[in-house]
């Protein structure tokens, strides 16, 4: 049967767009809170803290491989890093390379300009889907937020983000975490190792999916997120050996930098930067020292507490212009940048939530960070995490991506012919074939956001954007059961490891 000329218009709106006007990858770094002289100071502070302070507690197998690539002993236990090494690190890093999915189409390209949002963290309680209320987080969470976020466009790559408190013993938690993302995503993924000794027999497994032994440092599709630099200004050796680990099994990693302003590193933002960035060109040079060019993310991450109290605030505007100053240096640095933003301290899917996930995460992204951490379903100050933030994150993303877009200008653009026909014709512009054509390339249509007038809203009930984003996230969870793993390797690796 023929369809009408509106119902064939909503067909095409519901399908997927021949051109996507908000797709992930857009470039950023429009935003630039620090102007270049502030760039080279706190750079020029970093070095120095480098050369005359240099790291404490460094373990004795790292401390003989960063000598031997140029660092010095300072004589009182600590390892001091001369200029000329620091800058020989970073002209040695790898400037861009791909995070594979396991579908290779579903891969990314990290470096350069180009913005994604993606997930991290540790939450140990998650937002109850049906109570609302917060619970231990569990091993069945993860799978379902792994094959949840797998329908999700925005959300680029996947790192587990909760902890299964339910799983006994950290090497049987290693294990089911990576099962989890083999099992319910073909993304890129991430995740982080307990001890470096559970590295091999994690990529034991991730061979198996892989094709055999040695596939997967062939072609590695999971990252490791590793923090071996303790604020301030000290290495800690359970994350070195891990990193040595990974890079062993040439795992692409995250050195992770998490220092707090106030308590771990200075309340000045100034200073702030400073110390954050001489911590992670601290990680930069120890990967240097074992491997030259292995793929690090430089992920810089500041982090504010409430000074008055010690809370985390993650969800600050003082997080919005260090995680947006900390992407615009390691982007000056010609460094793939990380950083931690649209975080929220709201324990509810509330206004709070709202503003503090749209300015942080916003403000990362007009500073093109390349991979943006915690961008997605985390709650409550990275305590908690949520399906049904998850699915509404996924809507702001697309926003974000809209935005850094920015306007194409153009002739067909400007539209000089469309406004003659417009003013001296029908006098709007509704319908017209010029509209048509923009409607469907440079607009995005929300399918959570209410835009409806408030008799309509409230003749469907009067929903709030928790309950529509809750009645999509059960529907997802209902019907998305993913299995990406054949039953031979299913069979074969709960053979070999304890799979709950």
């Amino acid at each position: 049967m023929k369809r009408s000329g509106r119902e064939a218009r909503l067909a095409r709106r519901a399908a997927k767009p021949a051109f996507d006007p908000c797709a992930p990858g857009q470039a950023g770094g429009r935003y630039r809170p620090l102007s270049d002289d502030d760039l080279r100071r706190i750079y020029r502070t970093a070095l120095d803290l480098l050369a005359r302070l240099g790291l404490g507690t460094v373990p004795a197998r790292l401390r003989a491989d960063l000598l031997a690539a140029g660092a010095q002993d300072s004589g009182t236990g600590r390892v001091l890093f001369p200029q000329t090494l620091v800058e020989e690190a970073i002209a040695g890093a790898a400037r861009s390379f791909v995070l594979h999915g396991r579908d290779e189409d579903r891969s990314i390209t990290v470096g350069g300009d180009r913005v994604h949002f993606g997930t991290g963290g540790a939450a140990v309680q998650t937002l109850d889907i049906d109570t609302g209320l917060y619970r231990p987080s569990t091993l069945q969470d993860l799978h379902d937020f792994t094959r949840l976020q797998d329908t999700l466009a925005n959300v680029s790559w996947f790192t587990r983000c909760c902890i299964a408190t339910d799983v006994p013993g950290v090497f049987d938690l290693d294990v089911n975490t990576a099962y989890a993302l083999i099992r319910n995503t073909t993304k890129p993924t991430a995740t982080a190792f307990s001890l470096a000794e559970h590295v091999a027999p994690v990529v034991q497994m991730l061979d198996i999916v892989a094709g055999g032994e040695g596939a997967f440092s062939r072609r590695p599709f999971m990252k490791a997120h590793i923090s071996p630099v303790i604020s301030p200004m000290r290495y800690g050796e359970d994350a070195v050996d891990v990193l040595y680990a990974c890079i062993r099994h040439n795992i692409p990693v995250s050195c992770i930098t998490a220092a707090q302003a106030g308590a771990t590193a200075p309340a000045t933002l100034a200073g702030f930067l400073a110390q954050s960035l001489a911590e992670t060109l601290a990680s930069l040079v120890m990967v240097h020292a074992i491997k030259p060019g292995h793929p690090m993310i430089f992920s810089n991450w500041p982090l504010v507490v409430d000074l008055r109290t010690g809370a985390f605030a993650g969800g600050s505007g003082e997080t919005a212009v260090l995680n947006a100053a900390s992407a615009q240096l390691s982007n000056w640095l010609g460094l793939p940048s990380g950083v931690a933003c649209s975080m929220t301290d709201a324990k509810t899917l509330d206004a709070q939530y709202g503003m503090e996930k749209g300015l942080t995460s916003m403000a990362a992204a007009l500073a093109g960070g390349n991979l943006i951490y915690e961008s997605s379903g985390m709650t409550a100050s990275l305590l908690g995490a949520s399906f049904e933030a998850f699915v509404l994150d996924d809507e702001m993303h697309s926003h974000t991506y809209r935005a850094l877009r920015g306007i194409e200008v153009s002739d067909e653009n400007l539209a000089f012919d469309a406004i003659v026909e417009a003013v001296l014709g029908e006098g709007h512009f509704l319908g017209g074939a010029h509209t048509m054509r923009a409607m469907e390339r440079d607009y995005f249509y929300p399918a959570l956001a209410d835009r409806s007038p408030p008799r309509t809203w409230a003749e469907n009930g009067a929903q709030d954007a928790w309950t529509r984003a809750r009645a999509k996230a059960r529907a997802v969870l209902a019907t998305h059961r993913p299995d990406y793993l054949t039953a031979a390797q299913d069979a074969a690796i709960r053979a070999a490891f304890p799979v709950l």
